[in-house]
């Protein structure tokens, strides 16, 4: 029997303790897979490209699960009636090679990219962080004020979109809920007096959402739309005048803002900065740039935070999807005759 979480069982399962206690508990997770990066197997996503959008493969195991996420992006999709990202992933054993979770992921993979821009700020934005600027009003900016907000109690938010729109949903659903919103007139108005950026566009282009003269000493940005070949939105001039930080280099350098550099420009990866080997923030006037594209070992570790808060409640159900282990070659005899299948 398998673990399943499905679109309504990962609804009721966040309504149950709030997005920002479940932002914070992926979180909790994915500092603690950080810490033994060294036990995971590490590869760039398979991606299929297409000039409307891409499909990705993410695996990752650290030897005991097995884990992969199945998931999208196709900017145009709202235009079209479908929702711009989908995602499913699955946690198996490695030593049955048995899936123990099947489990819906648009929604975790929200979660979980809030969850990794927190972790990667409280590592790296300055202490005394507290005025936010949010570039990109759509689903994403949502979970990443409440995601800072529950991490690291920021409710000064300042957002600019080009859209009217989306900044009136942005206010509407989260003003509310304890931020101090300022509707910016531009990226530069939104950025300016900020101590974290974070910019979260969806368009599959090389844009310049942020240009160098907007950047000011000691900021912090969370640069995480940016994920695939052909899609950047920083300028090239902030990110040589700052410390870069990645989730896994050989992917980044091909997804991530860094594809305008070099490809031998010097990065640190998080995981060693959490690990006390590598050298984070060194002063309060350092501008600090975390490219994040989104890395396996991420929805391993949201994977592993549902599968160990769901199993036994009614956020999920058992299925079954392989044959009784008792008796494993009843599901074949059932469906092939016998004497279709003999040697």
């Amino acid at each position: 029997m398998v673990q399943f979480v499905d679109v309504r069982h990962m609804r009721d399962w966040i309504t149950a303790e709030g997005v920002e206690a479940r932002i914070a508990g992926i979180a909790r997770y994915i500092e603690q897979d950080f810490l033994r990066w060294a036990s995971f197997d590490k590869s760039a996503r398979v991606a299929a490209h297409s000039p409307v959008g891409v499909i990705e493969l993410m695996p990752t195991s650290d030897g005991e699960l097995y884990g992969f996420k199945y998931v999208n992006g196709h900017p145009l999709n709202p235009s079209r009636g479908f929702q711009t990202v989908t995602a499913f992933g699955v946690l198996s054993e490695v030593d049955t090679g048995y899936p123990v979770l099947l489990s819906e992921m648009t929604l975790l993979t929200a979660l979980r990219t809030a969850a990794t821009s927190v972790v990667a700020a409280r590592a790296l934005a300055r202490p005394d962080s507290s005025v936010m600027a949010i570039i990109g009003a759509g689903s994403q900016s949502e979970f990443q004020a409440l995601g800072f907000k529950a991490v690291m109690g920021i409710t000064q938010i300042r957002v600019w979109d080009t859209d009217p729109a989306a900044m009136d949903k942005f206010e509407a659903n989260l003003g509310s809920l304890g931020f101090d919103i300022v509707r910016a007139t531009s990226a530069a108005d939104a950025v300016a007096g900020s101590d974290i950026v974070t910019t979260c566009t969806a368009d599959k282009a090389y844009a310049t959402i942020l240009i160098d003269d907007m950047i000011e000493p000691g900021m912090h940005l969370n640069a995480i739309g940016g994920d695939c070949p052909g899609k950047t939105e920083l300028d090239a001039e902030i990110l040589r005048r700052s410390s870069i930080f990645v989730e896994y280099p050989p992917q980044t350098r091909i997804e991530g803002e860094i594809q305008q550099l070099a490809a031998d420009h010097p990065v640190t990866e998080l995981w060693t900065v959490l690990a006390g080997h590598g050298i984070g923030r060194m002063s309060g006037s350092d501008i600090t740039v975390f490219d994040s594209v989104g890395f396996a070992i991420e929805d391993f570790s949201a994977l592993r935070y549902v599968r160990d808060t769901t199993v036994g409640t009614n956020f999920a159900e058992e299925i079954d999807l392989v044959a009784d282990p008792a008796n494993p070659k009843d599901l074949f005899s059932q469906v092939v005759p016998q004497e279709a299948h003999r040697g």
